[in-house]
């Protein structure tokens, strides 16, 4: 019922989108947009670029005096790096003979690209493939997250690890492991983790991660790691088990998978839970007042496909990124010998800002969940199908069941 469209190259003249199916009245500003914007450029370890850009939105139509219409919202976000690129990235005139590429990155999708596509210069494969494409995404995602936030949904992230060092303390047990309270957001674990220039939520970690960083720069290297992203506020009910494609966890997988290097995703303990005893891996269920719910939330928040009504932990493995400034060997597509493979300006750590923008998925998918529960053409309606559907829930479940 909604959908995002993304367009533009890496060092294009601007990224655009299209926005759809959202209600109208909904508050949204453009400050709002672009402190997503920055947070997603955040992180040490990034590359040259960041000191070019500092992406602003400009909200070109579908918002009016600071409220959604109802109608497709389209978004721009310029490039400052396009006046340095104009001859090699104009739609018209390029020097191919000056600037054509011919040697693939391993890891990277320069070579399955030309493949695909018959293209006869990498460069067409670099620029659409480039994570650059996510600063539109953000965009995008961030009206989903400012829907979910008018009805108490809050998403954040912090990063697990990076380069293999983890943390002494294990942040995700109190998800896992014990019944949040009730006044938690998942927005508190953002704030924290943006406050480090790593993400992370502990300070000694943060230094190790940067003595390593500082050695991947000095040999030209680059590091992955792992992130955690958190919904909370999520109502019971979303997603569905009738159909494969409806199910709320294969969603978030597929919208987490889809941000560049991203290779493994999991909900709630979903490896760890393959290594136990069934008795020490479901959640017990119990009733708390006006509700029934999961002693613990080792599921993650999602059961059959569905939301359980407890936080939704989601954590990611980003691998390290494929350009290297030592480069490992590759193929001249133009005589077919070997060679080192090509270097192109990049960073050497992006899991920080991978984070943000696994935040950013994560909304929009249950944003698209949740219109579907609720729908309405205005946040009004929506919000009378919200609170009448939570108001009665509890009752129909001991009606239904009522001997």
């Amino acid at each position: 019922m909604i959908r995002f469209l993304t367009a533009g190259e890496s060092h294009g003249k601007v990224l655009t989108a299209i926005v759809e199916g959202f209600p109208s009245n909904l508050k949204i500003k453009k400050s709002y947009i672009d402190s997503h914007l920055k947070r997603r450029q955040m992180g040490y370890g990034r590359g040259g670029r960041m000191k070019i850009e500092s992406d602003e939105v400009e909200i070109l139509s579908g918002v009016r005096g600071g409220k959604t219409l109802g109608s497709p919202i389209s978004l721009l976000i310029r490039n400052k790096d396009w006046e340095n690129w104009k001859e090699i990235m104009d739609a018209e005139k390029v020097l191919f003979h000056k600037t054509k590429i011919s040697i693939p990155r391993p890891g990277h999708a320069d070579l399955v690209g030309i493949s695909k596509y018959n293209f006869n210069d990498i460069r067409n494969s670099i620029e659409r493939s480039s994570a650059r494409e996510t600063a539109a995404r953000v965009a995008s995602c961030s009206i989903a997250r400012k829907l979910l936030e008018e009805f108490g949904i809050s998403i954040g992230s912090y990063v697990e690890s990076i380069g293999g060092i983890y943390p002494k303390k294990d942040f995700t047990y109190r998800l896992f492991e014990n019944n949040v309270r009730k006044d938690f957001s998942a927005w508190s674990l953002s704030a924290k983790a943006d406050k480090s220039i790593v993400r992370v939520l502990e300070s000694e970690q943060q230094q190790r991660i940067i003595n390593k960083i500082k050695t991947a720069k000095k040999k030209g290297d680059t590091l992955g790691g792992s992130l955690i992203v958190v919904a909370t506020g999520v109502p019971v009910g979303l997603g569905s088990f009738m159909h494969y494609n409806r199910r709320l966890d294969a969603s978030i997988a597929s919208a987490i998978m889809s941000i560049n290097a991203i290779k493994g995703v999991e909900i709630g303990q979903g490896f760890q839970n393959a290594e136990q005893f069934g008795s020490k891996v479901h959640d017990e269920i119990y009733k708390l007042k006006d509700s029934i719910k999961g002693k613990s939330n080792r599921s993650g928040g999602i059961d059959g496909g569905i939301s359980t009504g407890l936080p939704i932990v989601v954590r990611a493995a980003m691998k390290p990124i494929s350009t290297l400034m030592s480069p490992i060997y590759s193929v001249d597509l133009s005589n077919m010998r070997k060679v080192d493979a090509r270097r192109e300006r990049s960073d050497f750590v992006a899991v920080p800002a991978c984070a943000v923008i696994a935040e950013s998925m994560l909304a929009w998918t249950i944003a698209e969940h949740f219109i579907t529960k609720f729908g309405g053409d205005s946040i009004e309606e929506m919000k009378d199908n919200f609170n009448n559907y939570n108001k009665k829930l509890f009752g129909r479940i001991k009606k239904n069941f009522k001997k």
